[in-house]
């Protein structure tokens, strides 16, 4: 008979883990104690990518099994899994929150990991993905990140993603004079992550990774594109400036992803790149990297960067190549000198 709870020392606190030999990724036999295991093994890194940032839970209370379906926020119902922005009920007292305001104008108080507990107390809670906010709890409407998301689109893979990073993307950041800090997505794609001096509005920061995103393009426009339009991306590397919108987050450095296998978001060195596949990082071989290796990014914090070269080279855009904003996702107010909303097939024929 499985047991009806454990509970695990973390720090100071007894973390009480329920059902912890519920099947939650079928194909491997991985359990729930095995996720919470894990996040505890990968503490200090999960925490570095976490530590006082409003996060979004992505929960899987009933595991990864065929069929399983993420709600979105059109349609929630019959969902095996969901998206929690607002601090669960019933949450510790010393679970901390930080209060966020959506682009609706509604606000909401979202945990904000400040202790290794929290994440094991939401792994419980069938917790497999951890969405930061790039802000923190002390000023939650000034990024201190931005976030390049290079996305492989249909006919291109996570190879294609690595080629662009190490060559367009990171010769640029070289040019800035920008640190940034590489990381498989845990599926197809590759995040480089810029820590920035939170001086900057998420409009101003978005602004600045849309400029990044153009300039790689420019370089190599058979690879990469900026259009926001699926229908005009092609077999190419989208990079996702909207990633750096308010409210729009990605999987954190660690976190676990919703696939068979297990995968996770795995922080990996440049050196390293060339030579991995998002297929090595599970939550059964991470440990041991990271018993070995440490946290590879726990540089990060160790320098801030100005956004002004970006948004120098965002003003020659608009200034010398006529290139105006770009569509914000569809749930957002209309923003200030955005174009329409109107995918470009459906706009030529009205």
């Amino acid at each position: 008979m499985a047991s009806p709870f454990i509970e695990i020392p973390v720090g100071d606190r007894l973390v009480k883990v329920s059902n912890p030999d519920r099947v939650y990724f079928p194909e491997h036999g991985f359990t729930k104690r095995m996720v919470v295991e894990y996040y505890l093994a990968v503490g200090d890194g999960i925490l570095r990518a976490t530590r006082n940032r409003p996060t979004t839970l992505e929960r899987w209370p009933s595991g990864v099994f065929e069929g399983a379906r993420l709600a979105t926020r059109a349609d929630g119902r019959n969902a095996d899994a969901f998206y929690q922005k607002r601090v669960p009920k019933g949450a510790p007292d010393w679970v901390e929150t930080a209060r966020i305001d959506f682009p609706s104008g509604r606000s909401a108080d979202e945990v904000c990991p400040g202790e290794l507990a929290v994440v094991a107390w939401a792994a419980n809670l069938g917790t497999l993905t951890f969405h930061p906010w790039p802000v923190r709890a002390g000023d939650v409407d000034r990024p201190d990140e931005l976030r390049i998301d290079l996305d492989p689109q249909p006919g291109t893979t996570f190879a294609d993603a690595v080629r662009v990073a190490l060559g367009p993307a990171r010769d640029l950041l070289d040019e800035l004079g920008y640190t940034g800090f590489v990381k498989t997505s845990g599926k197809h794609g590759v995040h480089i992550y810029v820590r920035i001096e939170p001086r900057w509005t998420f409009t101003e920061v978005r602004r600045a990774a849309l400029a990044f995103g153009r300039e790689i393009e420019r370089r190599a426009p058979r690879e990469i594109t900026t259009k926001w339009w699926k229908e005009e991306r092609g077999e190419q590397i989208f990079v996702d400036f909207n990633q750096n919108a308010r409210d729009r987050t990605i999987a954190s450095a660690y976190s676990v992803r919703p696939v068979p296998a297990a995968t996770v978001s795995a922080p990996v060195t440049w050196d390293e790149l060339p030579d991995v596949a998002t297929e090595d990082f599970t939550i059964a071989t991470m440990p041991a990297r990271f018993a070995e290796l440490g946290d590879v990014h726990a540089a990060i914090d160790d320098r801030a960067f100005s956004l002004e070269p970006l948004l120098a080279m965002a003003d020659r855009d608009e200034n010398d190549h006529g290139l105006g904003d770009m569509p914000y996702p569809p749930n957002y107010p209309k923003m200030e000198g955005e174009p329409r909303r109107v995918q470009p097939s459906k706009a030529r024929r009205d």
